[in-house]
């Protein structure tokens, strides 16, 4: 057959299983892998069981269980492609350049996103901004998202005080963040379907939303729209704690309202402290040439254990983000008080006594593997005085730790396979690779990109859910550029199309 988008298949026939996790019976061969009614019913040597229906010939290329990617600002990663990209600014004054010759948004701002004034030689500077901006609103989003950098007329028109820089960091950075992506839905709806769709091209059948926002209606609407390319599971803030426990949201729960069961509730998301980019990141050892500078606790341990407290006796999970190691002792301290599930997120350094905590505990370590090669030289500088373990990925899944990958999109791109390459050989571009203690094996960085990183979800098996994708090669098999560079030729949701090549 010719496989359309959207039709559902009976038989994937001529594929080859990865073995993940598995012994597999077939060896070498080809197999055929049928579906019924949204599941795998079965897998049998190519040609051993009649192909009826409809039936999509793999060649031999690989199936694989779908990815995921466990960590996503879906809204400002979306509409990150409408933004002038800043990753290559190399100075303050060259990112202001670039937002002065950048042309206005609709509604009459300019908005940039992707800096890393970390690596700068010169400094943000209000002055510099509205020499080269002028009376334009003008917005640039660090990388990280935890400071923006504004012009004195986008600071009025959003009711902060200038300083000399111009800058905001931390909750007023995430205000401005916040304000930015509440586009109305006729913007923000078509930039998520077409982002969705650019994740189903690379394998992805699902993902963790942690928008800022409410974001159980904005997905109940998608979903009424037609939108049906991934699974969901969306983050609840605390400023919405209250209101989800009220209306008796619980975890795996499908969204209220929703056309169908694609999106469902997921945990309680709490920022902890900032980040390495933003020098916020809560550390035990201070930041070079600024002795008092050990970042900052947003949420102290008590405001924490309390919202995790009521979370966890409502049915929500929680995700705590923390990088800094003072930030991931809080973090497991809390989870151990209130014997809360979930996962931190980020765990971007980690005190060696930490490390065992997160399997002892069960808590999951939701980390982005493409954070540690972006930011490999600010970590030999910035935390080069640190003696916890930065990125610490093989450490963690050698203790029994739940690895889940993601991207933490729009921080990094949304791409699974970029995740595994770093995971797997911790360099790009031909540097050498960064800490290659901390590689992780093949194997263990694709069931860390399945839904909810368990080696049992890496494996294909009759029964369960056809949330599949066929690629070109054998993932645990093949060279960086190649994994990371990965070639998907279908992916199915529930046996239903969602790519194909």
């Amino acid at each position: 057959m010719t496989a359309v988008r959207g039709e559902a298949l009976d038989v994937i026939a001529n594929a080859r299983l990865t073995g993940a996790d598995r012994t597999d019976p077939f060896g070498a061969d080809p197999v055929d892998v049928h579906l019924a009614e949204g599941l795998v019913v079965d897998i049998a040597p190519a040609g051993a069981l009649p192909r009826g229906g409809r039936v999509l010939d793999a060649d031999g290329a690989w199936v694989i269980p779908g990815l995921w990617d466990h960590h996503v600002h879906t809204v400002q990663w979306a509409l990150s492609a409408q933004r002038v990209a800043l990753g290559e600014a190399s100075s303050a004054a060259h990112a202001a350049a670039l937002m002065g010759a950048a042309e206005a948004l609709p509604d009459g701002r300019r908005v940039g996103s992707g800096f890393r004034d970390a690596f700068w030689a010169d400094t943000p500077d209000l002055a510099l901004l509205d020499a080269a901006t002028g009376e334009v609103p003008t917005y640039l989003i660090n990388a990280d998202v935890h400071s923006v950098w504004l012009n004195s007329a986008a600071l009025r028109r959003e009711g902060f005080e200038p300083d000399g820089s111009g800058l905001l960091r931390e909750e007023p950075a995430f205000e401005i963040s916040r304000r930015l992506n509440a586009v109305d839905a006729s913007v923000s709806d078509p930039a998520v379907a077409r982002m969705a769709q650019d994740a189903a091209s690379r394998g992805v059948v699902g993902l963790v939303d942690l928008d800022m926002s409410w974001n159980e209606g904005a997905w109940a609407r998608r979903l009424a729209a037609g939108f049906d390319a991934l699974r969901v599971s969306f983050g609840i803030y605390p400023q919405f704690l209250d209101r989800a426990i009220a209306d008796g949201l619980q975890t795996g729960d499908a969204a209220r309202g929703a056309a169908s069961d694609l999106v469902r509730v997921g945990p309680l998301k709490v920022i902890t402290d900032g980040s390495l980019g933003t020098r916020t990141a809560a550390c035990s050892h201070a930041y070079p040439d600024d002795p008092h500078n050990h970042g900052v606790i947003t949420v102290d341990l008590a405001t924490l254990v309390d919202l995790m407290t009521r979370a966890t006796a409502a049915g929500i999970a929680s995700a705590i983000h923390a990088i800094g190691d003072v930030a991931n002792s809080h973090a497991l301290d809390a989870f151990a008080a209130t014997g809360a599930w979930g996962t931190i997120e980020h765990a971007q350094l980690v005190a060696h006594a930490d490390i065992p905590r997160f399997a002892r505990l069960g808590v999951g370590a939701s980390v982005q593997p493409e954070h540690a090669l972006d930011d490999r030289d600010l970590t030999d500088t910035v935390w080069a005085g640190q003696t916890a373990q930065p990125y610490p990925l093989r450490a963690l899944a050698d203790t029994g730790a739940n690895l889940l990958f993601g991207s933490d999109a729009p921080v990094s791109p949304l791409d699974p396979w970029a995740a595994m390459a770093s995971a797997v050989f911790r360099t790009r571009g031909r540097r050498e690779p960064w800490q290659p203690s901390q590689r992780v094996d093949a194997a263990t960085a694709l069931a860390a990109s399945t839904r909810g990183g368990s080696a049992e979800a890496a494996r294909i098996e009759p029964g369960d859910v056809a949330d599949l994708a066929i690629c070109e090669h054998d993932p645990l098999a093949v060279d960086e550029p190649t994994l990371r560079g990965m070639r998907i030729a279908a992916t199915l949701l529930a046996g239903r199309l969602t790519h194909v090549a």
